[in-house]
Protein backbone atom coordinates (compact mmCIF):
# COMPACT_ATOMS: atom_id res chain seq x y z
CA UNK A 1 0.00 0.00 0.00
CA UNK A 2 1.46 3.41 -0.95
CA UNK A 3 2.87 6.03 1.10
CA UNK A 4 1.55 9.79 1.02
CA UNK A 5 2.60 12.85 2.98
CA UNK A 6 -0.30 15.13 3.26
CA UNK A 7 -0.19 18.73 4.39
CA UNK A 8 -2.75 20.85 6.72
CA UNK A 9 -2.23 24.39 7.66
CA UNK A 10 -3.18 25.38 10.79
CA UNK A 11 -3.43 29.17 12.22
CA UNK A 12 -2.61 30.48 15.63
CA UNK A 13 -0.11 32.13 18.04
CA UNK A 14 3.55 31.74 18.50
CA UNK A 15 4.80 33.12 22.29
CA UNK A 16 7.83 33.19 23.76
CA UNK A 17 10.02 35.77 25.82
CA UNK A 18 6.77 38.08 26.03
CA UNK A 19 5.75 38.41 22.64
CA UNK A 20 3.02 36.89 20.45
CA UNK A 21 3.18 36.58 17.16
CA UNK A 22 -0.05 34.79 14.45
CA UNK A 23 1.52 32.47 12.75
CA UNK A 24 0.35 29.71 10.25
CA UNK A 25 1.89 25.80 10.75
CA UNK A 26 2.29 23.26 8.31
CA UNK A 27 1.19 19.69 9.56
CA UNK A 28 2.53 16.59 7.84
CA UNK A 29 0.77 13.32 7.77
CA UNK A 30 2.64 10.11 6.42
CA UNK A 31 1.16 7.18 6.26
CA UNK A 32 -1.43 4.48 3.62
CA UNK A 33 -4.91 4.29 4.17
CA UNK A 34 -4.86 2.55 7.63
CA UNK A 35 -2.32 4.35 9.61
CA UNK A 36 -0.34 6.94 9.72
CA UNK A 37 2.23 9.22 12.21
CA UNK A 38 1.78 13.02 13.04
CA UNK A 39 4.28 15.59 12.05
CA UNK A 40 3.77 18.58 14.76
CA UNK A 41 0.81 19.21 16.15
CA UNK A 42 -0.24 23.32 15.93
CA UNK A 43 -3.48 25.23 17.08
CA UNK A 44 -6.59 23.67 15.85
CA UNK A 45 -6.43 19.86 17.01
CA UNK A 46 -10.21 19.63 15.43
CA UNK A 47 -8.84 19.80 12.04
CA UNK A 48 -6.06 17.38 13.05
CA UNK A 49 -8.33 14.80 14.19
CA UNK A 50 -10.14 15.57 11.03
CA UNK A 51 -7.52 15.28 8.56
CA UNK A 52 -6.58 11.65 10.02
CA UNK A 53 -9.95 10.18 8.87
CA UNK A 54 -10.12 7.22 11.48
CA UNK A 55 -6.67 5.83 10.35
CA UNK A 56 -4.69 4.18 13.53
CA UNK A 57 -2.43 7.07 14.71
CA UNK A 58 1.20 5.05 15.59
CA UNK A 59 2.81 8.51 17.18
CA UNK A 60 2.64 12.37 17.05
CA UNK A 61 6.25 12.91 16.34
CA UNK A 62 7.42 16.53 17.39
CA UNK A 63 10.28 18.37 15.47
CA UNK A 64 10.26 20.41 18.89
CA UNK A 65 8.41 22.13 21.56
CA UNK A 66 7.82 25.68 20.87
CA UNK A 67 4.12 26.45 21.35
CA UNK A 68 3.19 26.69 18.18
CA UNK A 69 4.16 23.16 17.52
CA UNK A 70 2.74 21.41 20.40
CA UNK A 71 -0.70 23.08 21.37
CA UNK A 72 -3.21 20.98 20.26
CA UNK A 73 -1.00 17.36 20.64
CA UNK A 74 -2.33 16.77 23.82
CA UNK A 75 -5.90 16.92 22.48
CA UNK A 76 -4.81 15.17 19.73
CA UNK A 77 -2.95 12.36 20.75
CA UNK A 78 -6.24 11.84 23.38
CA UNK A 79 -8.80 11.82 20.92
CA UNK A 80 -6.65 9.67 18.74
CA UNK A 81 -4.61 7.61 20.90
CA UNK A 82 -1.44 7.63 20.32
CA UNK A 83 1.99 8.61 22.29
CA UNK A 84 3.74 12.34 22.07
CA UNK A 85 7.25 11.82 20.84
CA UNK A 86 9.61 14.68 22.14
CA UNK A 87 13.28 14.63 22.13
CA UNK A 88 14.00 15.90 25.76
CA UNK A 89 16.36 18.32 25.61
CA UNK A 90 13.35 20.59 24.78
CA UNK A 91 11.48 19.37 27.76
CA UNK A 92 12.23 23.30 29.13
CA UNK A 93 9.83 24.33 26.19
CA UNK A 94 7.48 21.65 26.37
CA UNK A 95 7.10 22.65 30.26
CA UNK A 96 6.10 26.21 29.22
CA UNK A 97 2.51 24.53 27.64
CA UNK A 98 2.09 21.74 29.39
CA UNK A 99 3.61 22.23 33.25
CA UNK A 100 1.73 18.98 34.74
CA UNK A 101 2.89 16.69 31.84
CA UNK A 102 6.04 15.57 30.35
CA UNK A 103 5.21 13.52 26.22
CA UNK A 104 5.04 10.25 26.62
CA UNK A 105 8.30 8.67 24.87
CA UNK A 106 11.53 10.61 23.79
CA UNK A 107 13.44 10.22 20.28
CA UNK A 108 17.09 10.69 19.67
CA UNK A 109 18.94 11.19 16.59
CA UNK A 110 19.10 8.03 14.91
CA UNK A 111 15.96 6.34 15.67
CA UNK A 112 13.71 4.82 13.13
CA UNK A 113 9.84 5.16 13.14
CA UNK A 114 8.22 3.12 11.08
CA UNK A 115 4.87 3.69 9.19
CA UNK A 116 2.60 1.71 5.93
CA UNK A 117 5.87 0.05 5.43
CA UNK A 118 8.20 2.92 5.46
CA UNK A 119 10.65 4.33 7.36
CA UNK A 120 11.52 8.02 9.11
CA UNK A 121 14.69 8.57 10.99
CA UNK A 122 15.58 11.09 13.12
CA UNK A 123 17.97 13.71 12.97
CA UNK A 124 19.03 15.68 15.91
CA UNK A 125 19.35 19.13 14.43
CA UNK A 126 19.70 21.69 17.76
CA UNK A 127 20.33 25.45 17.09
CA UNK A 128 16.30 26.65 16.89
CA UNK A 129 15.87 25.18 20.08
CA UNK A 130 18.15 22.40 22.10
CA UNK A 131 16.02 19.30 20.95
CA UNK A 132 15.12 20.52 17.36
CA UNK A 133 14.57 17.67 15.24
CA UNK A 134 13.78 16.71 11.12
CA UNK A 135 12.45 13.43 10.07
CA UNK A 136 14.11 12.20 6.82
CA UNK A 137 12.11 10.05 4.91
CA UNK A 138 14.43 8.71 2.48
CA UNK A 139 12.59 6.47 0.50
CA UNK A 140 10.41 9.69 -0.70
CA UNK A 141 12.98 11.99 -1.14
CA UNK A 142 11.97 14.43 1.67
CA UNK A 143 12.59 15.71 5.11
CA UNK A 144 10.73 17.36 7.43
CA UNK A 145 12.83 20.11 8.86
CA UNK A 146 10.41 22.12 11.58
CA UNK A 147 12.14 25.40 11.89
CA UNK A 148 15.01 24.68 11.51
CA UNK A 149 15.62 24.87 7.71
CA UNK A 150 13.06 26.82 5.48
CA UNK A 151 12.76 28.10 1.73
CA UNK A 152 15.36 30.83 1.97
CA UNK A 153 17.56 29.41 4.94
CA UNK A 154 17.58 28.90 8.83
CA UNK A 155 15.14 29.02 11.16
CA UNK A 156 15.34 31.84 13.99
CA UNK A 157 17.62 31.78 16.28
CA UNK A 158 17.07 35.51 18.12
CA UNK A 159 14.75 34.00 21.28
CA UNK A 160 15.60 31.63 24.29
CA UNK A 161 17.00 28.48 24.10
CA UNK A 162 18.49 29.17 20.68
CA UNK A 163 21.79 29.44 19.00
CA UNK A 164 22.79 30.75 15.70
CA UNK A 165 26.37 28.87 15.35
CA UNK A 166 24.39 25.87 16.48
CA UNK A 167 21.73 25.84 14.19
CA UNK A 168 24.13 26.47 11.27
CA UNK A 169 26.57 23.73 11.62
CA UNK A 170 23.36 21.51 12.12
CA UNK A 171 21.84 22.35 9.20
CA UNK A 172 25.28 21.88 6.86
CA UNK A 173 26.54 18.43 9.03
CA UNK A 174 23.01 16.93 9.15
CA UNK A 175 20.99 18.25 6.78
CA UNK A 176 22.81 19.80 3.68
CA UNK A 177 24.50 16.11 3.22
CA UNK A 178 21.32 14.65 1.93
CA UNK A 179 21.12 14.51 -1.52
CA UNK A 180 20.25 17.57 -3.83
CA UNK A 181 17.10 16.39 -4.70
CA UNK A 182 15.70 16.04 -1.62
CA UNK A 183 12.37 18.08 -0.56
CA UNK A 184 12.25 19.92 2.44
CA UNK A 185 9.30 20.23 3.71
CA UNK A 186 8.87 23.21 6.38
CA UNK A 187 7.12 24.34 9.65
CA UNK A 188 5.93 26.85 8.03
CA UNK A 189 5.59 28.15 4.39
CA UNK A 190 6.74 26.59 1.12
CA UNK A 191 8.88 23.54 0.55
CA UNK A 192 12.22 23.66 -0.90
CA UNK A 193 15.04 21.41 -1.80
CA UNK A 194 18.38 20.48 -0.12
CA UNK A 195 20.33 21.64 -3.43
CA UNK A 196 18.31 25.09 -3.54
CA UNK A 197 19.30 25.69 0.50
CA UNK A 198 22.77 24.75 -0.51
CA UNK A 199 23.23 27.60 -2.60
CA UNK A 200 21.10 30.12 0.03
CA UNK A 201 23.59 29.59 2.60
CA UNK A 202 26.76 29.55 0.38
CA UNK A 203 27.52 33.26 1.56
CA UNK A 204 26.89 31.64 4.66
CA UNK A 205 30.30 29.19 4.68
CA UNK A 206 32.63 31.65 6.76
CA UNK A 207 30.08 31.85 9.43
CA UNK A 208 29.56 28.09 9.63
CA UNK A 209 33.50 27.62 9.86
CA UNK A 210 32.79 29.86 12.69
CA UNK A 211 29.72 28.30 14.26
CA UNK A 212 32.36 24.94 14.36
CA UNK A 213 35.11 26.80 15.93
CA UNK A 214 32.56 28.36 18.82
CA UNK A 215 31.24 24.89 19.65
CA UNK A 216 35.02 23.46 19.48
CA UNK A 217 36.16 26.04 21.59
CA UNK A 218 32.80 25.41 23.74
CA UNK A 219 33.68 21.63 24.07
Amino acid sequence: MTVTIENLVTSGTFALDGGTWDVDNNVWIVGNDDECVIIDCPHDAAAIISQVRGRKVLAILLTHAHNDHIGAAREVAGAVGAPIVLNPEDLVLWKQVYPDSEPDRHHAHGDVFEVGGATLRAIHTPGHSPGSTCFYFESEGTVFTGDTLFNGGPGATGRSYSHYPTILASIRERLLTLPPETVVRTGHGDDTTIGAERETLAPLADSVEFAESVQSASG
